[in-house]
């Protein structure tokens, strides 16, 4: 095993600034797969379970979501919520049990609704919830990408070590280029966000500025 004094911060722009593996680059169709952009993870002044990385992140992903409609390219948004019992959780929500534990996470609560400051189109727009990390799991998603034949997911949302991770994996395993924009995905804390960020472009995904990905849109259709 290697060894470094370096932080997970400056290994990953070492990894971005001298990338070591070729692309995957992009296909011939996207899915845009925005994941658990709720109050519980982004109102950082009124939960102590959300998180800011780029103060920016909900305005980039509110322009992906635009050039995918305008492109008639599906758009989806995934929330977590549980039941009052919580057993819908399983085993994730046995660690703990405070008001801030996953499990209470109820439908209808705040945290579970979506931040007021996302552009959701709720006409055309795809909404799941889940209750695992993988925006895949037990979800229509894979459903919905065969009936639309894409074979990029581009994800945003948080968080980076978590469900992020776990979605382009899946995604990945699935035979899907995967692109993960930057400036759209987050973190709790710097170690974990950017230690996911290098693992994620050395092994699974693409991880590019919002920028590229907003070009690469912009030219087609």
């Amino acid at each position: 095993m290697e060894t470094s004094d370096l932080t997970a911060r400056q290994i990953y722009r070492q990894i971005k600034e001298n990338p070591s593996r070729a692309r995957f680059g992009f296909g011939q169709k996207a899915i845009l797969v925005n994941v658990d952009l709720q109050k519980a993870y982004t109102r950082t002044d009124l939960f102590k379970t959300a998180y800011e990385t780029d103060p920016k992140q909900l305005s980039y992903v509110n322009d992906l979501a635009r050039a995918f409609r305008a492109l008639n390219w599906p758009v989806v948004w995934t929330y977590v919520a549980f039941m009052d019992s919580g057993e819908d959780c399983g085993v994730w929500g046995t660690r703990t049990d405070t008001p801030d534990s996953l499990q209470n996470i109820k439908f209808g609560s705040e945290r579970a609704e979506f931040d007021e400051r996302l552009e959701i189109d709720h006409q055309q727009d795809v909404i799941y919830c889940k209750k695992m990390p993988s925006a895949f799991f037990e979800t229509g998603l894979q459903s919905l990408c065969v009936w639309h034949q894409v074979d990029t997911l581009v994800i945003t949302g948080g968080s980076t070590s978590g469900c992020i991770r776990a979605t382009a994996v899946d995604s990945l395993s699935r035979g899907y280029r995967t692109i993960v924009p930057e400036e759209c995905v987050a973190d709790k804390h710097e170690s974990y966000h950017f230690a996911n960020l290098t693992d994620l472009a050395i092994k699974y995904a693409d991880v590019l500025d919002v920028g590229e990905v907003l070009d690469w849109l912009s030219q087609q259709g």
